[in-house]
């Protein structure tokens, strides 16, 4: 016969895989819904310098605070099991993972963040 604390343990257990699941799903679902995503912390200078990549582009990223967040932790950790890192920025094009703030600067400077932006960098400034 189960115990008490055995019945516990699992719905813990339950508790955390249903929680790591739908914040993958989250995390899915957001990317999927919004052209540019960004996965910052408002006190990340790296995040600041990803954030202004597009500032300098006038395009407008959906970006989710995770410090700003209950659940912040929880999407980190489904963002590790989705592209393999934990660290923010995490940004994301057209569904498709970008990178962190260098990958996004090195975009930006090669012109390809442009090309899949589809937009024209005739007018691009150094960062």
């Amino acid at each position: 016969m189960a115990t008490v604390s055995s019945i516990f343990i699992l719905l813990l257990t339950t508790t955390a895989v249903f929680a790591e699941a739908s914040s993958v799903d989250f995390v899915k679902k957001t990317i999927a819904s919004h052209p540019i995503v960004i996965f910052s912390k408002s006190y990340c200078p790296y995040c600041k310098r990803a954030k202004g990549v597009f500032k300098e582009l006038n395009q407008k990223p959906y970006v989710i605070e995770l410090d700003e967040r209950e659940d912040g932790s929880k999407i980190q950790d489904a963002l590790s099991e989705i592209v393999g890192r934990r660290t923010v920025p995490q940004v994301f094009i057209n569904g498709k993972h970008l990178g962190g703030s260098d990958d996004t600067v090195e975009a930006y400077q090669s012109g390809k963040l442009e090309k899949l932006l589809g937009i024209d960098s005739s007018r691009k400034t150094d960062l």
